[in-house]
Parts: structure tokens; sequence; C-alpha cells
């Protein structure tokens, strides 16, 4: 069923999630802060611009958002020009943001004030999976709700799961930035000690892939890594703010992360090494950095 639609945010993530609503049949109307990107968007999809998040909210079924971090997702849902000033009674807004879970229950608080209803969802699979239209969805809020919206994000997405309230799909993408963050370190960690033994990279992953210790980082990393080459996913800059985000939220919850917490300051050491555009695969590049001294 087509629905109108608006989508907030045409970053590497957005511009593409946004261009298989349209593709699927829905009538999108984008909201982009740098304007020619919006208008590079409508020149390949079709669909319309606007000029505030409030314009494009209007008349909408379902607003989506995928913005940077909480302070960018608050700017645009609040104020004169944001979305909740233009959207109407009994829409949906739903939040693709890696955001606190803490932000996702505040907007949700302020949406059901006009009786708009609110699911966050987070993403996992990259801008690959953002362009094949292949990325997994962690959703939390109302079960009536999601069920609205869940076809529709099957447009750009090929799993997507309600975890339970509002927060609890932010609060799931932090356990997979968790676990991703230890199983690039272990990979960083493996592929430098191959080098060290001499070994032929290729034919080490062929065998161990195979096996236990098989993953998706290894499977579509280990060949850029072992050439030193960095510019193939998500960015070092944004894994930090994610996993300061899980740390914040461990403090509250009492988790112990001594694992991520170490990681996390690795990454810092990448933005020293001036990566903090590098993916996230860089942490080898630490590791040899820090063995040629």
């Amino acid at each position: 069923m087509s629905m109108k639609v608006a989508f907030i945010g045409l970053g590497v993530m957005g511009y593409p999630m946004a261009g298989h609503l349209a593709n699927k049949g829905h009538s999108v109307c984008v909201f982009n802060r740098t304007q020619s990107k919006a208008q590079s968007w409508a020149e390949q999809y079709k669909g319309s611009i606007a000029d505030t998040p409030r314009e494009a909210a209007q008349g909408a079924d379902i607003v989506f958002m995928c913005v940077g971090n909480d302070d960018d997702l608050r700017s645009v849902v609040y104020g004169d020009n944001g979305v909740l000033a233009g959207m109407l009674p009994h829409t949906i807004l739903v939040d693709h943001t890696t955001t606190s879970a803490e932000v996702a229950r505040e907007v949700a608080a302020k949406a059901a004030l006009q009786n708009i209803d609110f699911i966050d969802a987070p993403v996992s699979g990259g801008q690959a999976g953002a362009e094949n239209g292949v990325l997994t969805v962690m959703a939390g809020g109302n079960e009536a709700v999601f069920a609205k919206v869940q076809p529709v994000m099957a447009a750009f997405s090929r799993f997507s799961q309600l975890l339970g309230g509002v927060g609890s799909g932010q609060l799931c993408k932090m356990v997979n930035q968790i676990c991703i963050a230890g199983v690039v370190q272990g990979l960083a960690e493996g592929l430098h000690f191959a080098k060290q033994a001499g070994l032929d990279g290729e034919k080490v992953i062929e065998t161990i892939s195979k096996g236990a210790a098989g993953s998706w980082q290894m499977e579509n990393r280990y060949k850029t890594m072992w050439a030193g080459e960095y510019d193939f996913g998500f960015a070092v800059d944004w894994m930090r703010k994610d996993l300061g985000i899980a740390l914040d939220e461990a403090k509250n919850n009492g988790a112990t992360l001594p694992m991520t917490a170490t990681v996390d300051q690795y990454y810092a050491d990448v933005q020293a090494l001036g990566g903090g555009r590098y993916d996230t695969s860089s942490l080898l590049a630490r590791i040899e950095a820090l063995h040629k001294k």
C-alpha cells in the first residue's frame, strides 16, 4: 500500500533508504540540512524536497528520520520548524538514528502529547546494507504501531524486529556495537599475528573462516585490512559515538563492559592517528602503528 512519507536526513544511510521508499511507490518528501543533497536526491528519485523538517512532515502518514546524534535529533523534531510542528495526530514518527535510549523516550513523550506515535528504530548493515536495501532494523515502541510501519520499512530492510517498549531498539543497537567492537579487535590481532608469522593471509582466512572463528567482519573486511585500506564502511568517529552511548547506558544499568571500554580507547588512538574517518576495521592500523615504534 502506497503511503505519504517524509524522510529527514540524507546522509550515507538516509539517502538510499529514502530512495528505496520512493522506488516502492511511496510518495516521499525529503529534507536535508544541506539542500544541494536533497536536490540531488530529487533528481535521482521520484519525490519532492522541503525547506524545513516541518514542511516535509506536513500531511505525512509516517515521518522517518536518520540524522547524527541526540542533539541532531532534537534539532529536527522540536521547535517551530521541527517535524512535530508539521505532523497530524495519529501519524507515526520513526527514528533510524543511533541515539541514547533516553532521548528516544523523551521524543516519544513529546510526540504523545500530540497523539503522535513514536518508534525508535536504529539499523545495522552499514552503507552497503542501506544501498542494497537489506538493513536490519531494531525497534522499540507499541506493537500495533510497529505492525503498521514494518511493511513500509521493508523497502530498505530484510529483517526488522520489535524488542520491547520505546528505547528497546536503541538498547539492542548498543548490544550490536558492543559485539562488533570485540570481533573487530580480535580479527585485527589475528591478522597482525598472521603477518608476523609470515603466513599467507588469503589461505589463513580461507581456512579459519569455515570454522568457529568465522564472522561477517572476517568475510567482508579481511582483504582490505590485510591491504591496509580503511575506507569501506562505518567510520571510527561514529563508532566512538555509539560506544560512548553504550558505556553511558552501562553506568545506568550496572553492566560491566571492560572490553568495550578498552576498544573504545583503541578507537581514540586511531582518531589520534588521523583515522577518524577510517572504517572500524582500522583497529589493525593502530596495532601496526604501535608495532613500528
